[in-house]
């Protein structure tokens, strides 16, 4: 062998050492990420599309009055580049520790564990310059390599807006219990908050409800309320948006000085006005339900059999999508083959399209088969190493009527419009 030869060699094993290591390393991550988020009931997103509102206020007060109702309740802080959950905790100088294998929240009054990006940056006034796959990577990290152990609650507060930070964690998080979403009165709040509800439809994350914060400051000499904001604005968009409408937080004035000092609001001042109006916005959270797996939970105890698939469907704008990789959400369909009947069928947002992190992510959800427009040989090699069957050539056409034609022996498949 050349010398020429020999070093290409050597290259190419070195390639594909890297690769394998990096497949490695987004399934052990993957596998964290299950297992981690496994032991948290019920997962909360705290979002809005306008800055200003008391976004960051409001989840730390929602966080802290689960726990006074004696639920186990985490922080999760995804502002990279204005964290205010360690100042509104008084934890601006805190630092998480390791046990070895994991990153280890801080932890806060009520045993709340609390875990922020400002907790990693050297000097409080740093600034944050990071592009999305880098905000994506440290959201994996935050939410597979942190040991938050058994939770009830993990409450996630985000940046404004409907960018890198609430996708990335809407496609890692694909069964969280829903977002609320934080408004002001005024029509400049509400009509980007519109946005913001149309962002979780469209990523697959239910609403739980609109909160109105800064709903009108109430005189402490006379007691009448000064409507400095309007007033009903969030109610009235709740119900232009067909969303639940949880409450209105009225301006408080000790809210800013608990904030300024790290008290939370609802804690220090729970006989207030402000807070008992939080008290009754968690309500409805405090009712959900611990999660049961769908009604396909039959379906996947029985996966044994032969006569019962999951079958996986890219999709965009409602349709199968002709490229793969380039798909908006996936349509499953737990199936019965033997009696050509849909069991029980879902949409999730799709992940982001990384080298092989699909096959993973299909392979966690229990995928058999994955009906395709179009697909490279390469990935559907990445495929079948995690045994799931892929069929290539489907038609364009809408999920349930591809499922219903493959069910009765009439789906026609074509060329693979993608073979590279």
């Amino acid at each position: 062998m050349g010398k020429e030869e020999n070093s290409n060699h050597k290259l190419n094993n070195k390639t594909n050492n890297e690769k394998a290591d990096a497949r490695l390393e987004q399934y052990t991550q993957s596998e964290n990420l299950t297992n981690r988020m496994g032991q948290i009931k019920h997962k909360i997103m705290v979002l809005s599309g306008k800055g200003g509102v008391g976004k960051s206020t409001v989840a730390v007060n929602v966080a802290v009055a689960l726990a006074m109702n004696g639920r186990k309740v985490g922080i999760l802080d995804t502002d990279f580049h204005g964290p205010s959950v360690p100042t509104l905790l008084n934890l601006d100088k805190a630092r998480p520790s390791s046990d070895g294998t994991s990153i280890l929240p801080v932890e806060f009054v009520e045993g709340i564990k609390v875990m922020s990006i400002g907790f990693l940056l050297q000097n409080q006034d740093d600034a944050v310059i990071w592009r999305g796959p880098m905000k994506m990577n440290v959201i994996k990290q935050l939410l597979s390599e942190v040991n938050w152990g058994e939770l009830d609650y993990l409450v996630i507060d985000f940046p404004p807006g409907t960018g890198d930070e609430p996708l990335s964690v809407a496609q890692l998080l694909p069964n969280s219990d829903g977002a609320i979403i934080v408004t002001t009165p005024q029509d400049l709040s509400t009509n980007d908050v519109r946005k913001c509800i149309n962002f979780c439809r469209q990523v697959n994350v239910p609403v739980l409800g609109v909160l109105e914060n800064m709903s009108g400051l109430v005189c402490p000499h006379c007691g009448n309320v000064i409507d400095i904001f309007k007033k009903g604005g969030g109610e009235t968009m709740a119900k232009q948006m067909n969303v639940a409408f949880m409450g209105s937080i009225p301006v408080e004035p000790l809210i800013v000085d608990a904030s300024d000092s790290g008290k939370p609001f609802v804690y220090h001042y729970s006989k207030t006005a402000a807070a008992q109006a939080f008290a009754k916005a968690i309500e409805p959270i405090l009712d959900i339900k611990e999660k049961q797996k769908p009604s396909s939970d039959v379906v996947l105890s029985e996966k044994k059999s032969d006569t019962t698939l999951r079958i996986a469907v890219p999709v965009v704008q409602d349709r199968l999508s002709p490229h793969f990789g380039h798909c908006e959400t996936f349509a499953f369909f737990d199936v019965d083959v033997e009696n050509k009947k849909i069991l029980h069928q879902e949409s999730l947002a799709a992940p982001p399209h990384e080298p092989g992190l699909l096959p993973t992510w299909l392979h966690e959800r229990e995928t058999d088969v994955i009906l395709a427009g179009g697909m490279g040989q390469r990935a559907q090699g990445l495929f079948e190493e995690k045994g799931i069957r892929v069929l290539i050539g489907a038609p364009s056409d809408a999920p349930q009527n591809i499922i219903e034609n493959y069910l009765n022996g009439k789906l026609q498949l074509g060329d693979n419009i993608c073979d590279h």
